[in-house]
């Protein structure tokens, strides 16, 4: 009888993240639709495209125990957590209330974030410059 043989596993390499566009940027207010903050509002902090993710003001609130260095002390440090975009849901800025955002490019090529429930939010600034610099190239010179 032929003995087993132990093949070692071939090692998984991860995959390059692919880079999500979300309806969100930093600055929005945003409320939470899910979860265990769910109702709550805030001012979106940062917004990490490779994980889809956005950090909002108040939301999702970690600890962590923090060993002393030379520049800090020891302690207990909270601070907000990232959490999935679609758990968080812009505020129209006319009524107040939570809705969805419609993308609409104008003639010179800018884009325009439109809330479903009433009027344009204002232009979304990356693709704004992203758009308006492909479409001018002397723009930068």
């Amino acid at each position: 009888m032929k003995p087993l043989v132990y093949k070692k596993a071939k090692r998984v390499r991860r995959l390059v993240p692919v880079r999500q566009r979300l309806h969100v940027t930093k600055g929005d207010t945003v409320q939470v639709v899910s979860g265990d903050d769910k109702g709550k509002r805030g001012r979106v902090l940062r917004v990490h495209p490779k994980t889809g993710r956005v950090t909002i003001e108040g939301v999702n609130i970690v600890k962590r125990h923090r060993r002393a260095t030379q520049t800090a002390e020891a302690g207990i440090v909270e601070f907000p957590a990232p959490i999935h975009h679609s758990k968080a849901m812009l505020i129209d800025p006319k009524s107040g209330e939570p809705t969805r955002v419609r993308r609409r490019k104008d003639a010179d090529g800018t884009v325009e974030r439109i809330a479903v429930k009433s009027e344009p939010i204002g232009p979304s600034e990356a693709a704004s410059m992203r758009l308006s610099s492909k479409s001018s190239p002397s723009m930068y010179t």
